[in-house]
Order: C-alpha cells, then structure tokens, then sequence
C-alpha cells in the first residue's frame, strides 16, 4: 500500500498507509482526532531509487494494469533478435541515400566488390 500525506491545521503533518482506492479521502489525525486532508508536501521516494528497480517498478506497473499488444511488443524488437527465437540475428544491412547497401558487421576491412 502506498504512503500518503496528509495536514492537520492543529498538529502538523503526518503520513499514513492506506489503499489507492481510498487516496483522496480525508483522514483523521492520529494526534487530536481531526480530520485532515490529504496534501503533497515531499516528491515521491521513486526517483530516488536505483535505476535498475526503478525499471522494474516500470515493468511491473506496465504488466499489471496496462500489458503491451502483440504490436508493441514486436515493434521493440526487430526480426530476428535473439531473445524471442532460437535463430541467430540477422547481420545488420546499413542503406545510404543512393540506395547502396553496406554490411558494417560482416568484414569492416572490406570496402566492397
């Protein structure tokens, strides 16, 4: 459950974990009883994480709420990648304006025949 902040005219600020569903509803103040709005008064902890969690956190909200079609998907990977089929990757093909092809990963000391 996320944490939430909330201001008490009387006591201050405090903070307090409650479920998303319940984000924008008032709480009372465990000092004196009052209820308090919910305010944003720090920036969330998040950015301050590593960036390999940070990443994770991504996927995981990405997966839970919002999964990518089957054309995102293929859209982030090309045609022979690797990592979705057993297949070698295709050598990469680099076209110039002319239209000539050149083959910068399969002998570089070569110019062409």
């Amino acid at each position: 459950m996320p944490v939430y902040e909330y201001l008490c005219n009387d006591c201050g600020p405090f903070t307090d974990m409650r479920p998303m569903a319940e984000c924008d509803e008032p709480r009372d103040c465990p000092t004196c009883d009052v209820e308090a709005p919910r305010v944003i008064l720090t920036a969330p902890a998040f950015f301050c994480m590593p960036s390999d969690k940070r990443k994770a956190h991504a996927t995981n909200e990405r997966s839970s709420h919002a999964p990518k079609t089957s054309a995102e998907y293929r859209a982030s990977h090309g045609a022979g990648c690797g990592c979705c089929s057993g297949k070698k990757p295709s050598r990469l093909i680099k076209q110039s304006k002319s239209g000539a092809k050149s083959f910068p990963t399969a002998r570089p000391w070569m110019i062409s025949h």
